[in-house]
């Protein structure tokens, strides 16, 4: 079958597709994503795909628009040159924060994203570590939400003191850092954040003293979340606070503020290529969503089970 499988790139995740089709086994799908002279997205297929089990691979983090355009004329691109199926591939599902109305006159545009891309002509997603898990009820196609956290657990093993203690930065993310802190076998703490104006008061529910604490997110933006969350446990009497992160936005100044706080390091993947600055900065570190990701696509191709791929422990 693998002769019917193509994978092709948009520009956002080029290097994180090279890696994905090596480990697949398969050349890269030759497609020309460029733009007009109007700045209007231009795509050509330089493959045949009739009848080709199509995977687009292209994350949408910033410049979110133009990512997110790619991706749509890909799809469009695809399915007007025939593919028997299209799997689209967001490593990192832009506009995903915005999964509800939390006040009057605002969008939902996480479920905006998932209608353009149905619409679009994909048969299927793939995405990794969703903002949350509702966005999956947003599609009228077959998702496949792929927990970004099990690389980071991979990671985290490789170098256990013994006193570890997972912290969740928000209430938002306790779920999350509860089923990794099961998959650990340690302790679970959360943060609690009151107060008022840029810096409110925050303290942690849970023993955090003399011990390292591994703060888990699903992604890291302005780095606010980390810097309130790391100052909060290092208050609390943490030997080492270390922060992992499935997304690597760093908007802003980020870096700046994560350079200068308490936090030890933090890791994340690579589902959003990391910046010049980032690449050079100490504190980051980054290890490969590729290899899972080849592994989630070949069962997809196949029509094997992709959640045997994560049997909890």
């Amino acid at each position: 079958m693998k002769d019917r499988l193509l994978i092709f790139s948009g520009n956002s995740n080029a290097e994180l597709a090279r890696e994905i089709c090596n480990y697949c086994r398969v050349a890269p799908g030759k497609m020309l994503v460029g733009r007009f002279s109007d700045g209007e997205v231009r795509v050509e297929i330089e493959d045949s795909v009739r009848g080709k089990d199509v995977f687009v691979l292209q994350s949408t983090f910033p410049p979110v628009n133009e990512n997110l355009m790619e991706l749509l004329v890909m799809i469009d691109a695809l399915k007007r040159a025939s593919a028997r199926r299209i799997n689209a591939v967001t490593p990192y599902y832009g506009y995903g924060r915005q999964d509800e109305k939390e006040k009057p006159r605002v969008p939902i545009t996480a479920k905006m994203v998932a209608d353009l891309v149905t619409v679009a002509g994909a048969n299927r997603l793939l995405a990794i570590e969703l903002h949350a898990d509702q966005i999956e009820g947003f599609f009228e196609i077959p998702v496949d939400h792929i927990p970004g956290t099990e690389i980071l657990l991979d990671d985290v093993k490789t170098a256990l003191r013994g006193d570890e203690i997972v912290v969740a930065p928000d209430a938002a993310g306790v779920g999350r850092a509860r089923r990794f802190a099961r998959r650990l076998g340690v302790d679970l703490a959360i943060m609690d954040h009151r107060g008022t104006g840029d810096l409110p008061y925050s303290r942690i529910v849970g023993d955090v003293k003399n011990r390292r604490v591994i703060i888990l997110d699903d992604m890291v933006d302005t780095g606010n979340t980390l810097v309130r969350a790391g100052a909060g446990a290092t208050a609390a009497g943490a030997a080492i606070v270390d922060a992992y992160c499935v997304h690597g936005i760093f908007s802003g100044t980020a870096l700046e503020r994560l350079e200068s706080s308490p936090l030890r390091s933090v890791t994340v993947t690579d589902t959003v290529p990391l910046s010049e600055q980032a690449r050079h900065s100490e504190k980051i570190r980054t290890v490969s969503i590729a290899p899972m990701l080849a592994q989630v696509i070949q069962c997809v191709h196949n029509e094997e089970s992709v959640s045997a791929l994560f049997a909890s422990e």
